[in-house]
């Protein structure tokens, strides 16, 4: 019978990802572990590869297919034996179409012909008194018909349904009536009667595409669409900012016994042959003693290393240091698993291999999923300082600037340091300010007493 192979989950968090090439082509046979496609995910282009035997029968989901939704069927195979097109035909049929949008409200129906009026009686009882029509056409205490869509516009703009006329079907008010009464500033929200509680202010909603483009001369702009990382880190970024309770803490380091370290350590590499001669088997940056650094630090204040949920604190029995990497289109953050066990030679040319992956997309989730903290260095950029955003689920995060000659003062005398300003950003949940503060200590006594990274 017909296997059906679908769009795999290769992370834990995927939810679509990009069909980037197919390596396959119909009529072609597989074996398990042959690579039939390329999937683009959030982070990396990643190898799928097939896990049953047979011909490939069809190819659903057409190469460059973008925002394909895991486990939507993407390809068929033929069974041994099985002819390719049966199978073709009778397989799990085409790829998910994406629903069309659903109209605001119903397509009005041809007016009907009102009834003629009848003749009045002779002795007709006399009429009951009519409550007071009110606007939208219905009597006070009757049910205003709205489109769920038209109340949640009014709603969040504060225009009271019950003060407009529909022009839907039978009177309804639709998305149309709604926007013309917010563009004229007419139909307030009805007030509240006397003593009762007033309702919360809704809360601001960001522009829409619509109104944004509107401010722009048409013309002098191109739109780029976004792709899955940058939707991606929107997304986490909007969700840290809304649910991290963040506080920052700035200090400065001095880095003049660093740096001469640095200088002695790499002068003591020993040399290693390579395809492009002879060359050092490590090359010590500013920025791998930052990490091993602040890897110790957590272990030195474990209350620190420490993640938040909201039935428990998860505490870290290891420091797994994230390092945020500038690659086109966005960032990812490769991390370090177990950083203050590794040496800094160790540290420096696993950082150098996962940054230069991450750059072509070739990272595993495992390789920039989860971690206890992370670094974000500019100081490459000479930006002096900064705060980063929380990249949960981690607690702290450390903002590291440019190294600069400053004058400091040291018993009294003016004296020419090389400084380093870094934040720390804490989610307060997890990390109140004496532990950030306490955290942020034990990082700069390593910092300017290097050798303690050593031992």
């Amino acid at each position: 019978m017909p296997i059906n192979i679908t769009m795999p989950a290769l992370s834990p968090t995927m939810e679509e990802g990009n069909l980037s090439k197919w390596l396959v082509k119909e009529g072609d046979k597989v074996s398990p572990g042959d690579v039939i496609a390329e999937i683009e995910t959030d982070k990396a282009t990643m190898e799928v590869e097939a896990v049953d035997e047979g011909t490939v029968a069809k190819l659903v989901v057409p190469a460059g297919t973008e925002g394909v939704k895991v486990n939507a069927l993407i390809a068929i195979l033929a069974g041994e034996g099985e002819d390719a097109a049966a199978a073709a035909k009778s397989g799990g049929g085409a790829a998910p179409k994406a629903e069309a949008p659903k109209a605001d409200a119903p397509k009005a129906e041809p007016p009907k012909e009102a009834p003629k009026p009848a003749a009045a009686a002779a002795a007709s009882p006399p009429a009951k008194a009519e409550p007071a029509p009110v606007a939208n056409g219905h009597a006070a205490g009757d049910r205003v018909f709205a489109s769920p869509l038209a109340r949640r516009i009014a709603k969040d703009a504060g225009v009271d349904v019950t003060a407009l006329t529909g022009s839907g079907p039978h009177g309804r008010v639709v998305k149309v009536d709604v926007e013309a009464a917010i563009a004229s500033g007419g139909a307030p929200a009805a007030k509240a009667p006397a003593g009762a509680p007033s309702a919360p202010a809704p809360a601001p909603k960001p522009m829409s595409d619509d109104q944004v483009l509107k401010l722009f001369a048409e013309g002098s702009y191109e739109l780029v669409p976004h792709d899955n990382m940058r939707k991606t880190i929107a997304r986490r970024l909007v969700e840290a900012k809304s649910t991290i309770p963040h506080f920052y803490l700035t200090l400065d380091c001095e880095l003049d016994a660093l740096l001469a370290l640095r200088t002695q350590l790499n002068a003591a590499a020993p040399m290693k042959k390579t395809e492009k001669g002879e060359v050092p088997a490590y090359k010590l940056s500013v920025n791998d003693m930052v990490i091993k650094a602040m890897a110790m630090a957590l272990m030195a204040v474990p209350d620190a290393n420490a993640s938040w949920t909201d039935s428990a604190m998860v505490k870290h029995k290891h420091a797994d240091v994230g390092v945020a990497v500038s690659i086109p289109g966005g960032l990812i953050t490769p991390i370090i698993r177990h950083a203050d066990e590794k040496t800094l030679s160790v540290i420096s040319n696993e950082m150098k291999d996962l940054a230069s992956r991450a750059r072509s997309r070739k990272l595993k989730p495992e390789e920039y999923q989860g971690g206890t903290t992370a670094v974000s260095n500019l100081g490459m950029f000479g930006v002096k300082d900064f705060a980063a955003v929380i990249n949960p689920p981690h607690a702290t995060i450390l903002a590291v600037g440019a190294g600069e000659e400053r004058a400091v003062v040291k018993k009294g005398e003016i004296r020419i340091a090389t400084v380093m300003s870094v934040t720390l950003s804490t989610d307060h949940r997890a990390v109140d300010g004496a532990l950030g503060a306490e955290l942020l200590g034990a990082f700069k006594r390593l910092i300017e007493n290097p050798m303690g990274m050593l031992v």
